[in-house]
């Protein structure tokens, strides 16, 4: 029966008026108990950089900005000149405190850039030192903990055309500006119903009531969560207009899934179905999205057309019903097939990250997702470097595909980890190329591929540190590169330099510089292969009881987050420094479920370390890694190359970012590139800017550590700046004998 065209004009009037201005929505900022929310990392904005190398425009940007030309008045401006910039930040919540909207001042200063030069108000970061004084506000990341969910496309309600809340209203909730929340006709309706079937069949329910269940209850259908439901509703109503409570459902209420990923919020919708923003949607169109609401799935207008076309047609009977569409308009929409214009939804960035934040919540709060409730996470993700590392793997797969072609047709794939050597914080995660979301294998933390020359620093930080029974080795301890036997379980091995030479007597920097294997293994035989094996176990690395010498080549597997973590041993130095992926876990009501707290231990001598890390600095400058050099940073890695090239690898550190980057085929069929080849290209260019926009910092050089002269020739000491010598790092106990001036000196015998 129609309803009364004088009750269709004061409810047109009425959503009318609620929607003539756009204005924020308090709804939307709360939480309800059964929401997720994974945030990026607050960014520090750091004295010394420059705006570029910060990527503060970006940054700003991404979070909602408006650039103006004079001082910020209000949250979420901000304003560049040539001596000064203002940011008035947005009010977040950040390390379990809430925080206000505050106007941030940095004074500038031109250099390569203009250079922050001063910062004002004075704060603390997860960890960071106080020269970290501001920061901008996190980026939320997901909105589920499994990586599911397509990005929101979020809408304000007066931008929406009249038909697409109309046609909502006549599928879901005709009376939605009567009732107080509970509408009493549709529960009596329902409730003879139910009694009919013996059970809940049909609920009833409100916009409001809807809009409770999605964010605060269980799908469970009892008549206990009704009438909780119910009693939230009437607070719901009581506390919050109409035009807040339907703005946040179009927001919120799910659409279906579209290649693979949950569609929720009207604005999603729109884009995923039709390839278009909500403010555009037709009358079909309207009608078509209002109506699959009522079983997303088995009334999708892309998998189910005829079912979407019939639930559609009974909406657009509705509104002619109601007075909110004419006949005219609703007969010839009917005339409409269902056509849907299918645009693959945005999947959320850093999948593989957040899927591992959920595993870390499911850790630590098992019970509570196992009861449906919601939780937020602080992450340790820079929003920005991760936007720019699933750039750098996309386009630099497609790079290889290019210049191999043979690569074509393969399963080529990568991964990218990157880590804050201080705090641990997990900055930028790819699992796996980033064209190819649906492939949910996360090659960080679950591919464990052989990591071949990429252990070479850990075998030389053992002979460096203990070596085993005998003297600490350093970097001009020399040591014969001639062909090498070795008995094994399975007859004899001889280990081969990647190029087929040997180079008779070299030095252990010169070792590591190049790359060479056969030096390599006579080290970690000097020092002993079961203290070798002991020192790649505490650095992290499973290495078997029966570990074969071929070990100390990288014969063993490991993961990206494992080698990641193990290179912090040389930016601290000395210590391993574990990844964690977030900071906190809270309840969507503020309160804490867990603080993750730094974990670290020392696993080797500062000075140890230091003397690995100053060859890894050299193996860029000179060596295997020159494609790894950072314009403006001091790069500190070493390349991987496996058996027959299977594995491609890079690991290194710069600045206060550590990265690995892996590339190989997925079946381990060889790929046929080295380490140099494919993946130190890759890492160089996310470290370009990663090393750059994060706090700077250098390794320290340990007290007992001197620089000497040694002669190329013999490895003996001679005078600073005498010709056929050069300067090397030693401890102060441990310096190779000198050269003496009044008799001809033998050479240093070499480790054979």
């Amino acid at each position: 029966m129609p309803r009364p065209t004088a009750l269709c004009a004061i409810l047109a009037l009425a959503l009318a008026a609620l929607t003539m201005t756009s204005r924020a929505n308090p709804l939307e900022d709360e939480l309800g108990r059964s929401e997720v929310r994974i945030w990026s990392e607050a960014y520090p904005i750091v004295e010394g950089l420059t705006i570029a190398e910060m990527h503060l425009p970006e940054r700003l940007e991404r979070l909602g900005y408006e650039r103006v030309s004079r001082k910020p008045e209000r949250s979420g401006e901000w304003f560049w000149g040539n001596e000064r910039a203002w940011i008035y930040r947005h009010a977040h919540r950040l390390a379990g405190e809430d925080i206000d909207a505050e106007l941030i001042g940095l004074s500038l200063r031109n250099g390569d850039g203009l250079v922050v030069a001063g910062l004002t108000p004075e704060g603390r970061l997860h960890g960071l030192s106080a020269r970290d004084a501001a920061w901008l506000e996190p980026e939320l990341l997901s909105e589920s903990l499994d990586g599911t969910r397509a990005v929101r496309r979020r809408i304000d309600l007066d931008r929406l055309p009249t038909h697409a809340w109309r046609a909502l209203l006549a599928a879901e909730d005709h009376r939605f500006l009567e009732h107080s929340g509970v509408d009493a006709r549709s529960i009596a309706r329902a409730l003879l119903a139910n009694l009919s079937k013996g059970g809940v069949a049909q609920g009833g329910s409100t916009i409001t009531q809807q809009l409770v269940k999605n964010r605060d209850l269980t799908p469970k259908r009892t008549l206990g969560r009704k009438v909780s439901e119910a009693v939230r509703a009437l607070a719901l109503e009581a506390e919050h207009d109409k035009h807040d409570i339907l703005e946040a459902y179009l927001n919120t209420v799910y659409y279906g899934h579209v290649d693979g990923l949950a569609i929720h919020g009207i604005g999603t919708a729109s884009r995923a179905y039709f390839g278009k923003s909500a403010t555009q949607l037709t009358l079909v169109e309207s009608a078509t999205l209002a109506a699959i609401i009522q079983g997303p799935n088995r009334l999708s207008p892309i998998d189910h057309p005829d079912a979407a076309k019939e639930r559609r047609d009974w909406v657009l009977s509705r509104m002619e019903e109601l007075g909110w569409a004419s006949a005219s308009d609703v007969a010839a929409a009917k005339r409409s097939a269902v056509r849907a214009h299918e645009t693959p939804p945005r999947p959320p960035p850093a999948q593989a990250f957040v899927r591992w934040v959920g595993d870390v919540a499911e850790e630590l709060a098992p019970r509570r997702l196992e009861q449906g409730r919601g939780v937020i996470a602080e992450t340790s993700l820079d929003a920005v470097l991760q936007h720019v590392a699933e750039d750098v793997v996309r386009d630099g797969l497609d790079d290889l595909r290019r210049a191999h072609p043979r690569l074509l047709h393969e399963k080529l794939q990568a991964a990218l980890v990157a880590i804050d050597v201080e705090t641990g914080g997990v900055l930028a995660h790819v699992g796996g190329d980033p064209a190819q979301h649906e492939d949910r294998f996360d090659r960080v933390r679950l591919a464990r591929r052989q990591p071949g020359s990429a252990i070479k620093p850990f075998v030389l930080l053992e002979a460096f540190d203990d070596c085993g029974e005998q003297a600490p080795l350093t970097p001009a301890t020399r040591v014969l590169d001639a062909p090498l036997a070795l008995t094994v379980t399975d007859g004899e091995w001889r280990p081969e330099n990647a190029d087929d030479r040997f180079r008779g007597i070299v030095d252990l920097r010169t070792t590591l510089v190049d790359s060479l294997n056969v030096p390599t293994v006579r080290v970690a035989r000097w020092c002993g292969f079961d203290a070798t094996a002991r020192r790649l176990r505490q650095v992290g690395f499973g290495v078997p009881e029966d570990a074969p010498p071929s070990m100390a080549l990288g014969a063993l597997e490991t993961t990206p987050l494992a080698l990641c973590r193990a290179i912090t041993v040389f930016a601290t130095p000395g210590v391993i420094v574990d990844p964690r992926p977030a900071w906190r876990l809270e309840r969507p009501g503020g309160r804490g479920l867990e603080n993750i707290t730094r974990r670290a231990h020392r696993v080797a001598s500062d000075a140890a370390a230091y003397l690995v890390d100053d060859c890894l600095r050299d193996a860029v400058v000179r060596g295997t890694g020159r494609a790894a050099q950072v314009a403006r940073a001091s790069v500190r890695g070493k390349t991987g190359t496996t058996s027959r090239q299977r594995d491609a690898w890079f690991a290194g550190h710069a600045g206060s970012v550590a990265c690995v980057v892996w590339i190989g085929l997925d079946g381990a069929e060889p790929l046929g590139l080295s380490g140099g080849e494919a993946a130190a290209p890759l890492w160089q260019r996310f470290m370009q800017v990663a090393a750059l926009a994060r706090p700077p910092r250098e390794v320290p050089r340990p007290d007992d550590l001197v620089v000497r002269w040694v002669d190329e020739e013999t490895g003996r000491l001679v005078g600073d700046g005498r010709e056929g010598a050069h300067a090397e790092v030693f401890r102060r106990g441990a310096l190779p004998d000198s050269k003496r001036w009044w008799r001809i000196d033998e050479p240093l015998p070499p480790i054979e």
